[in-house]
């Protein structure tokens, strides 16, 4: 039975990408570098705010270039920021039906908090595990087993769900069942190739996953 729900955040809980095209955008030009398109910037998301930035201006300039990044992110994401369409109810949903939920991000923890805060949805989340504070990011299964742990929860337990390659490469690395949504960064195509346990198109059909899920369980234990 499914007790445990994780999420990547970006691209498939929230619509963070304005903050991040603007802060990226703003950093480039204080540097000297032309502007990227949103769409150029969407898909180089994933990966961390410094790898972000080494992508557009260089590993040499990297460090530099976070130090200008960061701070106008942090007031970017106080207005830049919503839910994905049925992501709240979703989260309503899964604590009214007893499942813990988590967060497993890339993003340092200090924006994700500025985002959750933001929100006012920090109290949905049972965990939030945030690549700094791993330790490794994602696709290493660290911040998935790390959950696991905390939540006292096994891996068949678990759903994983992410808009990004990263995400399905993290959860098969985890060996837990990891559902893709093409919402963020990756397209649908993209996400198929990997093969993961599920693909759906909108975040409410997770409800049948869970609901199928737990049937196929239950048939296994009882056979």
């Amino acid at each position: 039975m499914i007790r445990c729900l994780i999420f990547d955040l970006d691209g498939t809980l929230v619509n963070a990408y304005p903050a991040v095209v603007s802060s990226v955008n703003y950093t480039l030009e204080s540097l000297g570098f032309p502007k990227k398109t949103a769409y150029q910037i969407k898909r180089a998301v994933g990966w961390g705010d410094r790898q972000l930035m080494a992508q557009f201006v260089g590993e040499k300039l990297a460090d530099q270039a976070i130090k200008l990044y960061r701070p106008h992110h942090q007031q970017a994401l106080a207005k830049g920021v919503r839910f994905l369409p049925g992501a709240l109810d979703l989260l309503k949903w899964a604590h009214a039906q007893g499942l813990k939920v988590a967060i497993a991000t890339n993003r340092p923890e200090m924006f994700t908090l500025v985002i959750l805060q933001g929100l006012n949805a920090t109290d949905h989340f049972d965990q939030i595990c945030c690549a700094d504070k791993a330790k490794e990011p994602k696709p290493h299964p660290a911040m998935l087993l790390e959950i696991c742990r905390r939540l006292k929860v096994k891996k068949h337990e678990v759903l994983f769900v992410g808009d990004m390659t990263i995400d399905l490469n993290c959860g098969a690395n985890a060996g837990i069942r990891t559902v893709g949504i093409p919402t963020g960064s990756n397209k649908k195509k993209e996400l198929k190739e990997l093969k993961p346990y599920k693909i759906i198109d909108k975040l409410n059909q997770l409800k049948q996953v869970i609901a199928l899920t737990n049937k196929g369980d239950l048939r296994k234990e009882t056979a």
